[in-house]
C-alpha cells in the first residue's frame, strides 16, 4: 500500500470519563483521549488508577490514537514531589502528554513527555499563548470565548499547536478564572471541586431593590455545538477539535465522537492538505444525532464574534430533542403532533406557562397519544421534547461499531518456501517464511478462492483485509486450519510491528528567559506555591499575588470574569439600540441568590461582566 504524501494531522479529541469510555471513543473515532489521572484533574470526580490508565493506553496506541491525561488542578508546596512522581508514572504508563495548569510542573525534574497548556490557564491573548509556546507547551488548549477572528490572529503569531472546544458544556466564565465555587462554598474550581454556582437560581434587582429579572437561572448557559463550523476552525488554524464531558456517561461519548466523526471525515475527504490523526474506518451501528444526548439546548458561543440568546434561564438541566407540539389534550391522554417515533420508557418534558421545564416517563403511548395523570400544566401549542430517548440508549448500549485498519496479504512462493506478507494502511510490513511442502491442488482456481477467503478473515482482529494476491509462484493446496494459522500469525506480527512503530512525541526540555507578558501579577494568576513564583521570577514579573485560595479576605475582588453578559441576554445593552429595551433601575446591578447578594460590574469596553461577593 502506499504511503500518503504528508499532511497536517486533524485530530478529533474526545473525553474519558474511565477505561470503558476511552475505549469507546476510540471505537467511534477518536484521533485523541484526554482522561484524568487518579488526583489532580480539573473534574476530581473523574479520577482513574494507573492500571486504567495503562490499559487505555495500549488500546489506543494499537490505531495509532493518543492519550492524553490532565493533571491541570493549581497545587500546592505539599504536593509538588506527588505530582512529579505521578507524572513519571504516566510517561512509564505511554501516556502522550499531560494537560497542565500550574507553572509549577515546568520547573520539575521530568522525562520528556510533552505538555500541554490546559484551558484553565487561560490562554485567550497572541502574547500570552506565545509565552507558553516559548517555554515549551506543545499544545495551547484555546479559551471557549474566542472568535473565530481571534483565532486566526493567534495562528498567525504562532507556531503552536492549537486545540479549541467544539461541542459540550460551557464554562461562564473564563477558564482557570472563577472563584465564585471556593468564595461561597470552600469548593476551589481551580481544584477540581467546582459547586456550579452558575448552574444555580438569582434574581437580578438593582440597588434599590427593585426586581429587574424575576428568580431564573441567569448565569446558566446552553451548551457548544460548532459542527457547522468545522471548515472555518480548521482554516483557521485548530488542528485538534475537542469535545466536553469527562463527567457525561458512556452513551454520550458514542453518539457525540460519531457525530464529529463523521462531520470532520467529511470535509477531510475533500481536502487534500490534511488527514485524520490515528489510524482505521469506523464501520457504524447507529445513527449519530447530539439532540438525542444530554444537551440544554446548543449555542455556536462567541465564534462570530458575538454572543446571541447563548444562555438557559429556564433550566440548567438537559432538554434534549425538540419532538412536537400538544395538538389536543383528553381525560387521561394528550395528543402530540410529531414525527418521532414514540416509545414506552421515553423521558419528555416541557416549559409551563410560568417557563418551568416539568418533566414525565410515557408509561404508555399509542400512535401519538401519550397517557398520563400529568396533564394539568398542558396547554394545546406546547413544545413537546425528548430528554430520554429509551430506544436510542438501548442501541447504544448494544452498540457493535467496529474500528477496524486497512492491511494486505501477499503469498509468494519459492521452491518449498511458503512466504507471507502483511502491509498495513500506515505502511507497517512484515513478513513471515516457512518451509512447506508445495503441493500442486487439483482445481487451481479453488485453491486460490480458498486461500483469499481464509486470508481475508480477520475476526475480532483490529485489521481488515482489503486484499490478498500472489505475487509470485503457484497457487498451491494447504488445508483451511493452516491457512487460518498463517492468517492469524502474520496479523499478530503486524500489530506488534505497528505497535514497534507507535510514532511516539517527545519534549525537548526548554531553559529560557522570554519575558512573561506582565510584570505583574494578581491572584488571578493562579499562583499558590513556590516553584510556580520561581517559574514566574525567572520571566521577569516582580510582584506576585497569592492566588485565591490562599487569600484571608475576598473583599473587593472579582469572583469571576465572563464574556457573556446579562445585560445583552436580555436586550438591555445599551450599544445595541436596536433591540434596547433598558428598564428603569438604579446601577449597580446585584444577583441574588435568597441568601447572599453578588454585585454585577459591567466593563462595556470590553465587553465583559465581572461578579463581586
Amino acid at each position: 500500500m502506499e504511503k500518503e504524501n504528508k499532511k497536517i494531522e486533524i485530530e478529533l479529541l474526545a473525553p474519558a470519563k474511565d477505561l470503558e469510555g476511552g475505549m469507546a471513543a476510540i471505537n467511534c473515532g477518536a484521533d485523541a483521549v484526554y482522561i484524568g489521572a487518579p488526583k489532580f484533574g480539573a473534574r476530581s470526580a473523574a479520577g482513574n488508577s494507573l492500571l486504567d490508565i495503562h490499559k487505555l493506553v495500549q488500546y489506543a496506541h494499537q490505531y495509532w490514537a493518543k492519550v492524553y491525561v490532565t493533571v491541570n488542578t493549581i497545587l500546592y508546596d505539599d504536593e509538588l514531589d506527588e505530582v512529579q512522581k505521578l507524572i513519571c508514572q504516566l510517561y512509564d504508563a505511554g501516556v502522550d502528554a499531560i494537560i497542565i495548569q500550574d507553572m509549577a510542573i515546568l520547573e520539575m525534574d521530568l522525562p520528556p513527555i510533552p505538555l500541554f497548556a490546559s484551558t484553565q490557564t487561560n490562554n485567550y491573548s497572541v502574547e500570552k499563548i506565545k509565552f507558553l509556546e516559548q517555554s515549551g507547551l506543545q499544545r495551547i488548549i484555546l479559551a471557549r470565548e474566542l472568535s473565530l477572528e481571534q483565532i486566526k490572529e493567534i495562528k498567525l503569531n504562532t507556531n503552536v499547536d492549537l486545540e479549541f472546544f467544539i461541542h459540550g458544556a460551557l464554562c461562564v466564565c473564563y477558564s482557570g478564572q472563577c472563584y465564585f465555587s471556593f468564595a461561597t462554598t470552600g469548593r476551589s474550581a481551580n481544584r477540581g471541586e467546582c459547586s456550579q454556582a452558575c448552574r444555580m437560581l438569582y434574581s437580578l434587582e438593582d440597588s434599590n431593590g427593585k426586581i429587574i429579572h424575576d428568580e431564573a437561572y441567569l448565569l446558566s448557559l446552553k451548551d457548544l455545538d460548532l459542527s457547522t463550523h468545522l471548515h472555518s476552525l480548521l482554516e483557521a488554524g485548530i488542528t485538534s477539535f475537542k469535545i466536553e464531558g469527562r463527567l457525561k456517561d458512556v452513551s454520550y461519548v458514542k453518539n457525540i465522537t460519531a457525530y464529529y466523526r463523521q462531520k470532520l471525515g467529511e470535509i477531510l475527504l475533500n481536502n487534500d492538505s490534511f488527514k485524520k490523526a490515528s489510524s482505521g474506518k469506523i464501520i457504524f451501528s447507529f445513527i449519530p444525532d447530539p439532540e438525542k444526548t444530554f444537551n440544554r439546548g446548543y449555542s455556536d458561543y462567541f465564534l462570530s464574534g458575538e454572543g446571541n440568546e447563548i444562555a438557559s434561564f429556564a433550566t440548567p438541566k438537559s432538554v434534549g430533542k425538540l419532538i412536537g407540539k400538544v395538538k389536543k389534550i383528553e381525560k387521561d391522554f394528550f395528543e402530540i403532533e410529531t414525527k418521532e417515533y414514540l416509545v414506552n420508557g421515553d423521558g419528555i418534558c416541557f416549559f409551563d406557562e410560568h417557563n418551568t421545564l416539568v418533566g414525565m416517563n410515557i408509561n404508555r403511548v399509542e400512535r401519538n397519544k401519550i397517557y398520563t395523570k400529568e396533564l394539568s400544566e398542558l396547554l394545546p401549542g406546547t413544545e413537546i421534547f425528548r430528554n430520554h430517548d429509551h430506544q436510542f440508549i438501548k442501541e447504544l448500549s448494544k452498540d457493535e461499531t467496529k474500528r477496524k485498519i486497512n492491511c494486505e496479504i501477499e503469498v509468494q512462493t519459492e521452491q518449498n518456501k511458503l512466504i507471507i506478507s502483511a502491509v498495513d494502511e500506515d505502511g507497517n510490513a512484515v513478513s513471515s517464511n516457512e518451509v512447506i511442502e508445495l503441493i500442486e491442488p487439483e482445481d487451481s482456481l479453488k485453491a486460490i478462492t480458498v486461500m483469499e477467503n481464509q486470508l481475508k478473515k480477520s475476526g475480532s482482529t483490529i485489521f481488515s483485509v482489503e486484499n490478498v494476491r500472489i505475487k509470485s509462484g503457484k497457487a498451491i493446496f494447504l488445508p483451511v486450519s493452516k491457512w487460518n494459522e498463517l492468517r492469524r500469525t502474520i496479523l499478530q506480527l503486524l500489530l506488534e510491528e505497528r505497535i514497534k512503530n507507535y510514532p511516539k512525541q517527545k519534549r525537548e526540555q526548554v531553559n529560557n528567559s522570554f519575558a512573561f507578558p506582565e510584570i505583574k501579577l494578581d491572584y488571578t494568576g493562579n499562583v499558590v506555591n513556590e516553584k510556580a513564583k520561581e517559574f514566574y521570577r525567572k520571566h521577569g514579573v516582580e510582584t506576585i499575588e497569592d492566588g485565591f485560595e490562599k487569600l484571608d479576605d475576598f473583599e473587593g475582588k472579582i469572583l469571576m470574569t465572563t464574556k457573556y453578559c446579562i445585560k445583552e441576554e436580555l436586550h438591555m445593552c445599551p450599544f445595541k439600540t436596536e433591540h434596547a429595551k433598558t428598564p428603569e433601575m438604579k446601577e449597580p446591578l446585584y444577583l441574588n441568590d435568597g441568601k447572599q447578594k453578588f454585585r454585577l460590574r459591567f466593563n462595556c469596553q470590553k465587553c465583559e461582566m465581572e461578579i463581586y461577593l
